[in-house]
């Protein structure tokens, strides 16, 4: 239903403007293969691959005066699941004018400045596709709704209105081994916020230049992307509900060129609306969230950035009077470093990069390196691993310490 509300919009728009948009289509795509193999243990549905597919992504960009119709689809097929599959990435109509813009239907919308740190970039993510090694555009998922600019002398503004809430998607339990505080129970249930006026989500950024730093402050009103688990009764449970706990985020986020490269700062407040007083052991509490970074290029073709990140957890003392036995228990502060490397070689055709994450708290880890080469103009390929571990089950990442996998990336652009 989703899909044919926007697709209705999207055409009524476009030809209540007396086909605005009929002139210069522009069609272009790719053929991508994609494999990613277990390095070590095989899956939990006893298959040693992670991804196993090819696709075909096509792109049709046409404008006229004002008016901007832009498609992006992909057909694919999985031969883990034997299954053929088409997915809309993007799809939607801008219409510009001096002072504003407009854009509606399925948009790729990114906000902050992390590098692979989420504070108040809001909108759905796959993570099942980073952590198998797709390309990183496919860790961006698109949302459907309306985005206006608005563009006086003071600041500009960014509104995003989302009517159909979005998730992320995460891992898949018959492909990475995840961990679950209640594996013997296997009766779940989700339920997504219901598509309503008073569920709609709303983001918004206002913008400006401050003192040479380019800055932002975030607004948003929706809800957290990755459920949360409530049993039916903690002492013997035996059917467990996936909800979406309500959220509110106010954000500021500040990037300037200084000390010979770039330097960033991000810092979100989360507010968890159902659980306010942190009582609620099943619904996560309010958090402070913030990132500092640094970005500079050592020498010709190699640079190198290294972030900071850190949370704090309120009503802390509250959360610990309330945690269930036999759940993790989450720290108060939370500290992440990461480090990223990136050397151009022979003309630029090949390009080796490294990404990490060190949990400092936690003690886990992610390691990304990657090796691509362009063979032509149109034609690259791309080989990496990706490395997950540390000394607990429970943390991000060591609870993927079993998955493991060495990726192969290869596309022809057309």
């Amino acid at each position: 239903m989703k899909k044919i509300i926007i697709a209705a919009a999207l055409a009524v728009f476009v030809f209540s403007e007396g086909r605005a948009l009929a002139e210069d289509p522009a069609l272009h795509g790719f053929i991508q293969a994609n494999y990613s193999a277990d390095m070590d243990t095989a899956n939990p549905d006893g298959k040693r691959y992670k991804r196993l597919e090819e696709r075909v992504q096509l792109r049709l960009d046409s404008s006229k005066a004002s008016y901007r119709l832009f498609l992006k689809g992909d057909l694919l097929y999985d031969h883990l699941d034997d299954a053929a599959d088409a997915k809309a990435r993007e799809a939607f109509v801008d219409r510009t004018s001096e002072n504003w813009d407009l854009r509606l239907g399925r948009q790729v919308i990114t906000w902050g400045v992390g590098d692979l740190v989420f504070i108040n970039d809001v909108f759905p993510k796959d993570y099942e596709a980073f952590f198998a090694g797709r390309p990183m555009e496919y860790l961006k998922k698109g949302v459907d709704g309306v985005k206006v600019g608005l563009y006086p002398e003071a600041v500009s503004i960014e509104a995003v209105v989302m009517p159909f809430f979005e998730p992320n998607n995460l891992p898949s339990s018959s492909r990475f081994w995840l961990y679950d505080p209640m594996p013997g129970v296997t009766n779940r249930v989700a339920e997504e916020p219901v598509s309503k006026p008073a569920n709609t989500e709303v983001a918004i950024r206002a913008y400006r230049d401050v003192a040479g730093f380019d800055t932002s402050v975030y607004f948003y009103k929706g809800w957290y992307r990755t459920p949360s688990m409530r049993p039916d009764d903690p002492a013997a449970p035996s059917r467990i509900t996936l909800f979406y706990p309500e959220l509110y985020t106010y954000g500021l986020s500040l990037q300037k060129s200084a000390f010979n490269g770039v330097i960033s700062m991000e810092a979100g407040y989360y507010d968890s609306q159902d659980d306010r007083n942190g009582r609620d052991p099943f619904v996560p509490n309010s958090q402070v969230k913030a990132l500092a970074g640094y970005q500079r290029q050592l020498m010709d073709d190699l640079t190198a950035g290294v972030q900071y990140y850190g949370e704090y957890m309120r009503q802390y003392g509250a959360y610990e009077a309330a945690r269930i036995q036999g759940f993790p228990k989450e720290p108060q502060y939370r500290q992440v470093a990461s480090l990223r490397l990136t050397q151009l070689l022979l003309h630029q055709n090949m390009r080796l990069s490294w990404f990490s994450f060190y949990g400092i708290t936690d003690r886990d880890y992610l390691l990304n390196p990657e090796a691509r080469y362009n063979l032509t103009d149109d034609l690259w390929a791309a080989v990496g691993l990706m490395v997950f571990g540390g000394r607990s089950d429970t943390t991000q990442f060591g609870s993927q310490d079993k998955n493991d996998n060495a990726y192969l990336q290869a596309r022809y652009e057309f």
